[in-house]
């Protein structure tokens, strides 16, 4: 089974965000970080890579 850098990209923000929640974790700039991953995430997912 092929994994695509899109998808651990996906899978990390998904993590995140859920750990987030559920353990009401909180740091400076974490909008930031999950923007970014989810960002990247896309369009590395667009591109196929």
């Amino acid at each position: 089974m092929k994994r695509t850098f899109g998808l651990m990209l996906l899978g990390a923000w998904l993590i995140l965000t859920g750990l987030t929640q559920l353990l009401h974790l909180s740091f400076a700039g974490m909008g930031t970080l999950k923007a970014i991953l989810a960002t990247a995430s896309g369009i590395l997912l667009l591109l196929g890579l």
